[in-house]
């Protein structure tokens, strides 16, 4: 098969420390100088730590309005509330996908004192026709998010997509999102045919691996994000030390994207109206 049909790595993307809420000590990926978006995802932080001081204080009450979130745990217990009388309680493996919609305020707090806290959150746009719709949750425990094993030492949890006749549990029409946590034994190597027409990235954070085919082919190390291009078809080998990363994708919007911190909208006027109904207590 010709190299243009395979995947490639565009951009290699290391993120910035950073810490948000009451302190949460995390690394943005998207959503920094060195890639602001990579449409229609807007940012992605990766938290995880063994020092109870690093995420102890959590995220207080805090506003959202027109995107989504997405809150992959690895480990630890965060627990959730919203001013429209929703709470859960994510435990490692679960996964809550969150539609902002038209505006909640909401808090996620360790349910713990000691030990690993480890995860991803991803923001995810949602387009200018969806950015005032109600609220909801689409939230799954560990036993909900089904595992395959498409090739000998090659494990995936299939989040959102499709991988052979697996689907994931997360539906989201306006952005056919893909989400997969693919964990590869030392030296295994897996392809994988990406949707067509939609943007997509790679992102290790354990071990290392080899992205793409041929001479294109590239080492991605633990803790560096690929944007994806070329062909539809990621080629990935992991290296001595084996891998595991996250790969995510999405079908772009191509809208104009106007933010301030939680508020993702069209238009500066949408923008202060968001601030305007938040001040007024109309979320």
């Amino acid at each position: 098969m010709s190299d243009q049909n395979f995947a490639r790595v565009l951009r290699g993307i290391r993120g910035m420390p950073t810490s948000d809420g009451a302190g949460v000590r995390l690394t943005r990926v998207i959503g920094t100088p060195a890639l602001p978006d990579l449409d229609p995802f807007l940012m992605l932080d990766e938290f995880g730590t063994d020092r109870p001081e690093d995420y102890i204080a959590g995220f207080p009450e805090h506003p959202h309005r027109g995107f989504e979130t997405v809150t992959y745990m690895l480990d630890g217990r965060m627990r959730h509330r919203d001013n429209h009388g929703n709470e859960g309680l994510l435990t490692p493996g679960s996964v809550q996908w969150m539609t902002a919609g038209r505006g909640l305020v909401h808090s996620e707090m360790p349910e713990q004192e000691s030990g690993r806290m480890r995860g991803f959150q991803l923001w995810v746009n949602l387009p200018a026709r969806d950015k005032m719709t109600e609220p909801k949750y689409q939230e799954f425990a560990p036993e909900r998010i089904p595992q395959v094993m498409p090739a000998d030492g090659v494990g995936v949890r299939v989040i959102a997509g499709q991988v052979g006749d697996v689907r994931g549990p997360i539906v989201q029409p306006a952005t056919d999102p893909l989400y997969l946590d693919v964990e590869l034994a030392p030296g295994r190597d897996w392809a994988y045919d990406l949707p067509d027409g939609h943007n997509a990235f790679a992102y290790v954070f354990e071990g290392a691996l080899t992205l793409g085919n041929g001479e294109a082919a590239r080492e991605v190390a633990r803790h560096e994000l690929a944007v994806l291009g070329g062909g539809r078809l990621l080629r990935l080998q992991a290296g001595a030390q084996g891998a595991r990363l996250i790969v995510v994708a999405g079908r772009p919007l191509r809208e104009p994207v106007a933010r301030h911190g939680p508020f993702v909208m069209n238009t500066r006027e949408q923008l202060m109206q968001a601030f305007i109904d938040y001040q007024e207590g109309r979320f």
